[in-house]
């Protein structure tokens, strides 16, 4: 039995204003924060907790988000610095569908894919407000024709893309030691990731349920939401359980925490 390992997986940055990151406190400004994947080895086989986003679709369709992601920090560049290819992938885990979280899944065309009912349901049958959020259906292009949602005219290859889902709702052990924990609100089925690891205390990835340590210790959520009040729940439910379970807090977008985390090809285990 191999111990688990985790790898960051630099996947580049955007660009947002203050009073998005921080709703209504801010301040204002362009701030420009992190992306990035979570490659987890496991005795049960690889998974992968978000792509990141796709530099062609953001130049696209949210060019004002300013991407720099360089070809290194694409999914098959990031996995090539520790020697794997995309086919390696077992499984991808999604947080949620939003374009910077499930960007880079067209790559991992021989992995499962696990996410919550809810969200695959949300990713066709979402609010007007959350179009943008919900912009890239490459991670699914048989949905997206079934909802009449264009996919990318110069990316033939999707297809021939089919991945095979596996929805699950409610807090769940996926493997031994890999835990998807229901925090809602950001999104409608929205999960959070708490690894547990032999040598050091356990990782809670918040994916957005909580953008970063600021946003924590602000008890404030951001303005790209479904339900604000359902937001801040998850929001003290992440906090509770990084107490609970010991565990090490790693927010998704946080400019200031990001530069201190051991990115790939390190590991954490």
């Amino acid at each position: 039995m191999t111990d688990t390992k985790v790898y960051l997986l630099d996947g580049g940055t955007l660009v947002i204003d203050g009073f998005h990151a921080f709703w209504n406190r801010g301040p204002a400004g362009e701030l420009r924060f992190p992306c990035y994947a979570v490659l987890i080895e496991h005795k049960d086989g690889r998974y992968i907790f978000d792509t990141g986003y796709d530099h062609a679709h953001v130049m696209r369709v949210l060019p004002f988000e300013k991407p720099l992601q360089t070809p290194e920090q694409t999914i098959p560049g990031a996995l090539a610095k520790i020697g794997l290819k995309p086919t390696d992938i077992n499984y991808v885990i999604n947080s949620h569908y939003h374009f910077d979280h499930c960007g880079g899944n067209k790559h991992l065309s021989k992995a499962c894919t696990v996410c919550h009912a809810k969200e695959l349901e949300a990713s066709t049958k979402h609010q007007p407000f959350e179009h943008l959020g919900y912009s890239d259906m490459t991670f699914a292009p048989q949905l997206a024709k079934q909802a009449g949602k264009a996919l990318p005219p110069d990316e033939p290859a999707l297809d021939m893309y089919t991945p095979k889902f596996e929805t699950i709702t409610g807090d769940q052990e996926i493997a031994k030691g890999l835990w998807l924990l229901e925090t809602p609100g950001h999104t409608a089925g929205h999960y959070s990731l708490m690894v547990e690891l032999k040598n050091r205390r356990p990782m809670l990835f918040t994916a957005d349920a909580c953008y970063s340590q600021k946003n924590m210790d602000m008890n404030c959520i951001s303005s790209f939401h479904l339900d604000p009040t359902a937001s801040l729940k998850s929001m003290h439910r992440l906090k509770a359980l990084a107490e609970k379970h010991n565990a090490e807090l790693f927010y998704s977008h946080d400019p200031d925490s990001f530069p201190n985390y051991v990115k790939a090809p390190g590991y954490y285990s």
